[in-house]
């Protein structure tokens, strides 16, 4: 009598450890970029919350992303880079920029990050 064999081959576990690994390296470039994007929208929140938007021009308005960018260590934007807008007699900053990821020579990936003080949307190409 013959027993069939069960499990994985040899190049079976080898494929999977392939897959893991590549599954690996593609998270560990991509978790900065979103951890930057909720830092980005934690300050715009902390910002609106706290209240020293109210009655605030423009140039106060980027004065306060650009002390509070400078403790997150936010790099991908700027204060130049928000679109201010009052809704309501409310502040709203949103903002809207793209992350291109390098993943291996040619390859890349391309995230669209956006969001505002009024809600968030992010969208990955």
């Amino acid at each position: 009598m013959k027993a069939k064999q069960k499990g994985l081959g040899f190049a079976g576990v080898l494929s999977l450890l392939v897959a893991i690994i590549l599954v690996a390296i593609t998270g560990m470039k991509v978790v900065p970029a979103y951890i930057e994007y909720f830092a980005i929208q934690k300050a715009i929140a902390g910002m609106t919350q706290s209240g020293e938007l109210r009655n605030a021009s423009v140039a106060d308005v980027k004065r306060a992303f650009e002390r509070r960018q400078q403790i997150d260590d936010i790099t991908v934007i700027g204060p130049n880079d928000l679109e201010i807008t009052k809704e309501s007699g409310q502040v709203v900053i949103g903002f809207a920029y793209e992350k291109r990821i390098p993943l291996f020579k040619n390859v890349s990936l391309l995230i669209d990050f956006a969001g505002s003080s009024g809600g968030s949307t992010k969208a990955a190409d």
